[in-house]
C-alpha cells in the first residue's frame, strides 16, 4: 500500500509568482544555475519555489475566469464529509485532513498501483460535484487549481510527521479530521 500525503488550492488563492513563493512551469534560467544548453523546468518534485514574480502573478491575475474561491466553514465540512465518502467508495484509508479556507492537505493509503493524480484527480472531482449541487457553480467554473501536490510518504516517520503535520500545524483549519482521533477542535 502506498502512503501519500495530498495538498491542492481552492481556484485563484496562490497564483504563480505569488509573494509566498509557487511552483510553476516556466522553464527559464535561475540566476544561480550558470549556463546550460536547455533551460530547467520550475515544477518537478523537490524543486525549489520559485520566488516572488510580479509580472506572471499579474498576468495569471488577468487570465482568472472568476474570483478566488475561500471555502466557509459549510463547504470545508461538506468537503471533508465528501473526502471521507469518496475513499470509502475507492477503498482507501483516508488517515487525515485538514481543510483551511484556500487550501487542503490530507494523507491517503491506497493500493501501490493506484496513480497519485487519479486520486487527487477523484477527491477534487467529487467534491466539486457536490459543492456544485449545494452551492452552485461557481463563475471560474471551478473550485479548485488545476494542479495539486502529491508526495509520496517513504516511511513510518514520514507518515507520523505528516500527520501531525496536517493535524496540529495547520494555520486557521475550517475543519481538522484524523482517524486516531475523529474531529479535532
Amino acid at each position: 500500500m502506498a502512503h501519500w500525503l495530498i495538498t491542492n488550492t481552492t481556484y485563484g488563492t496562490w497564483l504563480p509568482g505569488d509573494p509566498r513563493g509557487s511552483v510553476t512551469s516556466v522553464r527559464e534560467k535561475r540566476d544561480n544555475e550558470g549556463t546550460t544548453p536547455s533551460r530547467r523546468e520550475h515544477d518537478l518534485p523537490e524543486e525549489p519555489y520559485e520566488e516572488h514574480l510580479p509580472g506572471l502573478q499579474r498576468s495569471a491575475e488577468r487570465l482568472m475566469k472568476g474570483p478566488p474561491i475561500y471555502l466557509s466553514l459549510p463547504q470545508a465540512e461538506r468537503v471533508l464529509m465528501q473526502f471521507q465518502e469518496t475513499a470509502i467508495f475507492r477503498g482507501w484509508t483516508l488517515v487525515a485532513v485538514s481543510i483551511m479556507s484556500n487550501h487542503y492537505h490530507l494523507i491517503v493509503i491506497v493500493p501501490d498501483e493506484t496513480d497519485p493524480a487519479r486520486v487527487l484527480a477523484d477527491l477534487k472531482a467529487y467534491a466539486s460535484r457536490v459543492l456544485n449541487r449545494e452551492y452552485g457553480k461557481p463563475a471560474s467554473d471551478t473550485w479548485w487549481t488545476s494542479k495539486g501536490s502529491t508526495r509520496k510518504l517513504k516511511d513510518q516517520c514520514a507518515e507520523q510527521n505528516a500527520i501531525r503535520y496536517v493535524v496540529e500545524r495547520q494555520p486557521n483549519p475550517l475543519v481538522v479530521w484524523s482517524a486516531e482521533r475523529g474531529r479535532v477542535v
